[in-house]
């Protein structure tokens, strides 16, 4: 996957970006696989059969977090005249997201022992951190 978005970005014919473009391709699939994870996450809450009521905030958690990665991604995805405060309140808004979804499924994880949520906690932190570093290298 990550060869195919880095293909795609090189055969644009206005690459330039306020990004790094090795960082981009990174974040955006990161984004991508966020989005997945979370909507599966809350998916497997919605069968977790006698602890449904003690899972409302971490599926409405997942459903967010899986909705502002997937824009996220498809807002990277576009290089042609972006605004860089847009991109940066974006990805801000993606930190947060994982951020908050993260910390749900790890206590989910931890506490009750759901491993999906401990599979949704790990790609909610790999998007954190593909974020941040993209926030880190804007070139303006």
């Amino acid at each position: 996957m990550p060869q195919n978005t880095q293909a795609m970005l090189q055969t644009h014919p206005n690459p330039g970006s306020v990004f790094d473009q090795g960082a981009l391709a990174a974040c955006i699939d990161a984004c991508f696989e966020c989005a997945q994870v979370c909507t599966s996450c809350a998916d497997a809450c919605l069968s977790e059969q006698g602890h449904l009521m003690h899972l409302v905030h971490c599926i409405r958690l997942n459903f967010d977090c899986a909705d502002v990665c997937g824009a996220t991604g498809r807002v990277l995805s576009r290089l042609t005249q972006p605004d860089q405060n847009v991109l940066r309140a974006q990805l801000q808004a993606c930190l947060a997201a994982c951020q908050a979804c993260g910390n749900e499924c790890e206590m989910h994880a931890r506490d009750m022992n759901m491993q999906h949520c401990a599979v949704c906690a790990e790609s909610c932190r790999r998007c954190e951190q593909a974020c941040q570093q993209l926030l880190g290298s804007t070139s303006a």
